[in-house]
């Protein structure tokens, strides 16, 4: 599927999505995995500030808890953390170049910005 269908497909999976079914969604206990995903990523694209904001805490802490050696090394202006590919990679027990196909496939089908360049962030200090 090239990126222009893979675009529209997206676009017409998302139009049933509004924010009170997107959190009903994410409160059901018996909601599959991919619906739920979906309902994670269709908030992060569209839904409130508020709410985008609560689900990067909970991502953020999650990946501390999991990852623990993993340390941002930088913020978008959005206040989001970017990760070192190569850390990354590391840390899952893949190849860079792995690391980084899948951050662009996740990027391309969710609509959501997952690889950024050094001059696009805020370095740690």
């Amino acid at each position: 599927m090239d990126n222009d269908t893979k675009s529209k497909t997206t676009a017409k999976a998302d139009s049933h999505w509004d924010v009170e079914m997107a959190l009903a969604v994410m409160q059901d206990p018996h909601a599959d995995a991919k619906t739920w995903a979906d309902a994670v990523r269709w908030l992060l694209v569209n839904g409130p500030p508020a709410i985008r904001a609560h689900i990067r805490q909970a991502s953020s802490t999650a990946t501390s808890a999991q990852f623990p050696e993993l340390k941002p090394q930088g913020y978008t202006d959005g206040g989001e953390p970017v990760y070192d590919l190569k850390a990354l990679a590391a840390s899952l027990g893949i190849s860079e170049a792995e690391a980084g196909r899948r951050l662009s496939d996740m990027q391309a089908a969710a609509g959501i910005r997952t690889l950024y360049q050094p001059k696009e962030t805020h370095r740690v200090q």
